[in-house]
């Protein structure tokens, strides 16, 4: 509101082309999006220090402050840790079109990670889902493989 108590005058911006970017999602995040791409599977970083492996891999280990390199496969299996029932309606910034809901964000633990990884929980029956189930990775075909997160379809319950 300004001083006189009037509503504010809304302010817009228009631009006569597109505002197109990119960025890099580094070296070690294309290769982890290479690895599911090629090899329908995950790949980790293993710390020198502590030895923790985080999943996707990065640059750094946050307790040790040690450069990371050594990149290791880990399996497309791991355990739910939290999830959260979405059911807030949006439009998908990577398809345009509004997300059905509800659907299910969950947190998992990959077998042989030592931290967490976020993805879609692809299960209809919401009173099935409970932290500490198993899930496995479930790939787009190679085909329609892209390069991105969206290669990974979601995660499914192991019954």
């Amino acid at each position: 509101m300004s001083a006189d108590n009037q509503k504010p005058e809304r302010l817009e911006a228009t631009f006569a082309f597109p505002m197109l970017y990119e960025w890099s999602i580094g070296l070690y995040g294309s290769r982890f999006f290479q690895e599911i791409m090629n090899n329908k599977r995950f790949i980790g970083i293993k710390c020198p220090g502590c030895g923790k492996i985080y999943v996707p891999p990065r640059r750094v280990c946050g307790p040790c402050f040690k450069e990371l390199t050594e990149l290791v496969p880990l399996s497309d299996t791991g355990v739910l840790t939290a999830f959260s029932v979405v059911n807030y309606p949006f439009i998908d910034p990577n398809t345009g079109s509004r997300r059905p809901i509800p659907y299910t964000y969950g947190y998992i633990q990959l077998d042989g990670a030592d931290n967490i990884f976020s993805h879609i929980i692809n299960e209809t029956d919401l009173s099935r889902i409970k932290v500490g189930m198993k899930v496995r990775a479930v790939f787009k075909d190679r085909a329609e493989m892209k390069g991105n997160i969206e290669d990974i379809k979601y995660f499914e319950l192991i019954r």
